[in-house]
């Protein structure tokens, strides 16, 4: 069923129109001269890294922040793609979760993920004598829950990809065409992006969860969201996965595997996987003050 909808995302797209913006998107980062770009691997960074690459070589500098909220599969796959496209590639460590604001989970957590990740990257444009750093944020991105756009203004970090005025799907069109293996890739968050606002992170939770996820990739599930409630591990696949879970001994395998990584319950969301699920009682949680 995932499959089956990627492969339906192509039709909408009006081909000629994402071409326009992608010409845009070139010129955009030749006028820039040079970057350091924020780069996880996903089907967004992936693509500005690779365009940002074709346009200015060794002059465009993708930089993998490497962090416990940065599931290890997602790595290892973000490395070997930049190394087989040719794409100049940095790594750092960040912090995050030495940060107690980070770590409490406020509903604005974000903005202290990307300051971390801002920080880093303004000190290696630095090193190498480059103005711009900028990041994958998309059209798609505006209007949403994004505590992380308002980090990027502070730090002066361009989005080329949103103003070029690119969409995930025309983004998926023209990375199929041009050979990136992101194109039909699920979409990626954080692994902190599973634990409800103001339920605090800690490394070890973040290792369970990708362990949990892990698990569940390698049963061959393909958009996958293990949400943590306290002793309730909540999984959210697509719907048409939902007859899988149930065949064989795929269930009592699941159970068995998250019951060993610390879980008491393990639960399926009937809703399904949908992105920002945790977003849903925003109104009901009350915002930090300040940013």
């Amino acid at each position: 069923m995932a499959q089956a909808l990627l492969q339906l995302r192509p039709s909408s797209v009006n081909e000629a129109e994402a071409d326009h913006k992608l010409n845009d998107l070139r010129a955009l980062l030749r006028d820039m001269g040079s970057l350091v770009l924020g780069y996880s691997g996903g089907v967004d960074s992936a693509f500005l890294a690779k365009v940002a690459q074709e346009e200015l070589g060794d002059r465009a500098v993708a930089v993998v922040a490497l962090s416990e909220s940065y599931a290890d599969r997602e790595k290892e796959a973000a490395v070997a793609l930049a190394e087989s496209h040719g794409i100049r590639l940095r790594t750092v460590r960040t912090n995050e979760l030495e940060n107690e604001h980070y770590a409490a989970n406020p509903t604005n957590r974000c903005f202290y993920c990307k300051e971390e990740l801002f920080v880093h990257l303004r000190r290696v444009a630095e090193e190498m004598g480059i103005p711009h750093i900028a990041y994958g944020a998309i059209i798609d991105d505006l209007g949403d829950h994004r505590p992380g756009a308002q980090a990027a203004e502070e730090y002066g970090a361009r989005a080329p990809l949103q103003e070029a005025m690119l969409s995930k799907a025309e983004i998926r069109v023209l990375s199929r065409r041009m050979g990136l293996p992101t194109w039909d890739k699920p979409s990626l968050a954080c692994l902190s992006s599973r634990f409800p606002y103001g339920t605090r992170i800690t490394a070890d939770l973040l290792r369970r969860l990708d362990r949990c996820e892990e698990f569940l990739h390698d049963l061959g599930f393909r958009q996958v969201r293990v949400r943590h409630h306290d002793t309730i591990a909540r999984i959210e696949i697509e719907r048409g996965e939902f007859g899988r879970v149930l065949e064989g001994d795929v269930a009592d395998r699941i159970v068995a595997r998250f019951k060993e990584l610390g879980y008491t319950y393990v639960s399926l969301d009937l809703a399904g996987y949908r992105s920002g699920s945790m977003n849903a009682n925003l109104g009901a949680v009350r915002h930090p003050a300040g940013h």
